[in-house]
């Protein structure tokens, strides 16, 4: 049978609808023609040249992503100017169509913050900030799996999160037992204030400012951790979704893309 790239992108809409996106985002197809058959789904937080290359090594003509390739509208696409009109360039050059689902699944039911909350074992999970349907919005809150102290909350986090790293406010300010953790996957800081009216002890999520820190680490423990870690779990939603709609479809995670940010 043959799968076309606009029913890959209505099981990933079923899943999250774009109704849920927030009002400022870009998800839906950003290039290529949504009614081609499609050879396969290359899965990935951001598009690349890398990426298009990857997926034309491997056959497959539909790239999705998380965040948009298309974010900002473009007036000239350049090549070798920057990373979005080489990425533009090079997709419609091979053929490939690219669809991004960013804040619609950030959003929806068990979305990404879910996805982090389940990867922590948190229990008696709900959104931080709920949205329209049952079990959305931004966010979520949940008990942890057993008091911890912040330096075991920390080392907690980087073992589940896989990452060597944490940014976290001073471990002295904060209750030596935790119990409820609040979180949002990508940048929400701005929901540090609705963790704190919700009970939560510490709060996990990245691109933490400054005065962020400053402002809330006497109220809550505040742990930061790199934004690419906090929704690189996107990858593996999209690939549930599509391999339990279409279960020989051709979907893989890209091998390619790694964290554009290291530590030295």
């Amino acid at each position: 049978m043959t799968i076309t790239n606009a029913q890959i992108a209505g099981a990933i809409e079923q899943y999250a609808p774009l109704s849920l996106q927030e009002p400022w985002d870009n998800s839906g197809w950003q290039l290529g023609n949504p009614f081609a058959a499609c050879t396969g789904a290359l899965i990935c937080v951001d598009a690349s040249c890398s990426v298009v290359d990857e997926a034309v090594k491997k056959g497959l003509n539909l790239i999705i992503t998380h965040h948009p390739l298309i974010f900002h509208p473009l007036k000239q696409i350049l090549t070798g100017t920057n990373r979005v009109s080489d990425t533009v360039a090079k997709a419609i050059s091979a053929g490939i169509s690219i669809y991004s689902c960013h804040t619609a699944i950030d959003n929806a039911p068990n979305g990404v913050s879910w996805q982090i909350a389940s990867d922590l074992d948190l229990c008696n999970i709900e959104p931080l900030a709920p949205g329209p349907v049952a079990n959305s919005g931004t966010g979520a809150i949940g008990r942890l799996p057993e008091p911890m102290s912040p330096q075991q909350l920390a080392r907690y986090i980087k073992t589940a999160m896989h990452t060597d790293t944490v940014r976290c406010s001073i471990p002295e300010t904060a209750p030596q037992k935790i119990t409820t953790l609040a979180l949002c996957g990508g940048a929400g800081a701005e929901f540090v204030p609705q963790a704190i009216a919700a009970g939560a002890q510490a709060y996990l999520t990245s691109d933490t400012k400054h005065n962020q820190f400053t402002d809330h680490a006497n109220q809550i423990f505040l742990i930061d951790i790199a934004h690419y870690e906090s929704e690189n779990c996107t990858k593996r939603i999209f690939y549930h979704i599509l391999t339990q709609k279409f279960p020989n479809f051709a979907a893989q995670i890209s091998e390619s893309e790694t964290n554009p940010i290291v530590y030295l």
